[in-house]
């Protein structure tokens, strides 16, 4: 396959994984293959975030056969996400490391308001251009996210721990069935969904749209069953609840239309719709083909195409923040010179460098709390923001970035990070404490020429000896840092 016109999405989903590949053809995408395993990761978890054997091995399993499939394709062109099973892990790298090796591509393990960003995409980009106000409603084995929008933009974005699979083990964990378990588990839901009334309700929105398996499901039953012809009605939920009160125990459901795979969870799934509908006052919804992973291949396309969500992320953060832009413009500008000239020997690539960027256009929002050790006020704020196109991994190395910008320097925080992110993660630390510190002035004055020479542990540093002797705070500052330059694995040898 061509490098520039195949794209693959992966969707490691709490009950099922799901790979799509689409080719671009004429500025569009079109799906090629996909490949859809229900292997109920969540059913594994233990209440201390343990995995059982045979959920890992299921899981493993199906990467690998993804992965077969993906053998072809360059990373660049792959996105692999991981949702709330995955989060919740007591150990995820453990899992990580064997589930990568697996796959041949890294996995992102994305937030709840990342993944409803992103079932936003999929499922705006699926329907016609509109300027109608959209909830959209998934409902996945894990979570249920609740997104309002109008177009390709999403407005509200809420992630809640509400997935089908956690839903029937909470209400349902042996399976009976009666009006009295419903009634509870309602309220138990509805309590849960009282966060989401002052914002979610009509008017906020003009037309409701489910995605993922349980509302697929649901609308496969009641079209199947004659019940609704299209879509999902209030009075289709009564009905499949009531069908589901006579069978009495979920091993006794029997529906056409319900895949033998799907109803363990099923019950649970159909409780949160049941609740969403009332609560927040809907009618009808439709359904949408698209979710999570068709989300996920549009965002890797606009990567790719130079409109990375991540650039307006941090845009959003500095600009809330008060970041002085002409500083940071300069922060940054000498760091891509530093940069260029290292890269090579320090096998940094793309993806380092936008890695770089985003932390020198964003390393003084920790200022608008205090000067007083704002590179960690920085950092908490990197950390904790909702922060559009970035995994959990990739906004911990960007507050490490930021936390490694000045004063003392430790290792601890990159060694949490996945080793393709780690090992360049410290090269990265190192030149942005480089340029911060020559430009600690704020001065727009520029800076002489200045020429630097790398080797794998090593970095050369020329500057002018008149320069220098004219900026003697720079000279002291750049002395003195060669000891929290070698706590980061670089020795600084001024020349």
């Amino acid at each position: 396959m061509a490098q520039s016109d195949s794209f693959a999405a992966v969707d490691i989903g709490s009950n099922s994984f799901h790979m799509v590949i689409a080719r671009l053809e004429h500025g569009e995408l079109k799906v090629i293959d996909r490949i859809k395993e229900m292997v109920r990761l969540a059913a594994g978890l233990s209440v201390d975030g343990g995995i059982s054997p045979l959920a890992r091995n299921r899981a493993i399993l199906t990467l690998a056969q993804f992965g077969q499939r993906l053998r072809d394709l360059p990373s660049a062109n792959v996105r692999a996400v991981a949702t709330n099973t995955v989060r919740r892990l007591r150990s995820p790298q453990a899992f990580l490391l064997a589930a990568e090796t697996a796959l041949g591509h890294p996995i992102e393990v994305i937030s709840g308001f990342e993944e409803a960003r992103l079932i936003y995409q999929g499922v705006a980009r699926a329907l016609p251009t509109s300027e109608r106000k959209r909830l959209v409603i998934d409902i996945g084995g894990g979570s249920t996210e609740f997104i309002l929008g109008v177009g390709l933009k999403p407005l509200e974005l809420e992630s809640m721990q509400l997935g089908c699979s956690l839903m029937t083990e909470k209400h349902f964990p042996d399976g009976k069935l009666s009006e009295k378990r419903w009634h509870d588990a309602r309220l138990s839901v509805e309590a849960e969904l009282q966060l989401l009334l002052s914002r979610y309700q009509r008017p906020a929105w003009d037309e409701v749209i489910g995605s993922s398996g349980t509302i697929k499901a649901t609308a496969h039953l009641l079209e199947c069953n004659g019940i609704v012809a299209e879509g999902i009605s209030r009075a289709g939920i009564e009905w499949l609840r009531q069908s589901l009160l006579r069978a009495g125990h979920i091993d006794l459901v029997e529906l056409p239309g319900l895949a033998a795979e799907r109803r363990p969870v099923y019950p649970g799934g159909l409780l949160v719709l049941d609740a969403a509908f009332d609560l927040l006052g809907i009618e009808h919804m439709r359904v949408s083909d698209s979710a999570l992973r068709e989300g996920v291949l549009f965002d890797l396309l606009g990567r790719n195409d130079l409109s990375d969500p991540r650039d307006a992320a941090v845009a959003a953060l500095a600009a809330r923040h008060g970041v002085d832009r002409a500083q940071a413009k300069r922060v940054e500008d000498t760091a891509m010179m530093i940069f260029e000239q290292v890269s090579a020997a320090w096998l940094l690539d793309e993806d380092d460098q936008l890695w770089l960027t985003l932390a020198a256009r964003a390393h003084e929002i920790g200022l608008s709390i205090s000067h007083h050790h704002h590179q960690q006020h920085g950092a908490y704020l990197a950390e904790h923001s909702d922060l559009a196109g970035f995994s959990h991994h990739e906004q911990a190395l960007f507050a490490a970035l930021i936390r490694s910008q000045r004063r003392g320097t430790s290792k601890k925080h990159y060694a949490e990070l996945p080793a393709r992110l780690a090992q360049p993660g410290l090269k990265l630390a190192v030149i942005l404490r480089l340029s911060v510190l020559l430009h600690r002035a704020r001065s727009a004055e520029p800076l002489p020429e200045i020429s630097l020479r790398a080797t794998l542990k090593q970095l050369h540093l020329g500057i002018p000896k008149r320069w220098l002797d004219a900026h003697p705070l720079t000279r002291t500052e750049l002395l003195s840092e060669r000891k929290s330059i070698s706590d980061l694995g670089v020795s600084l040898l001024l020349v």
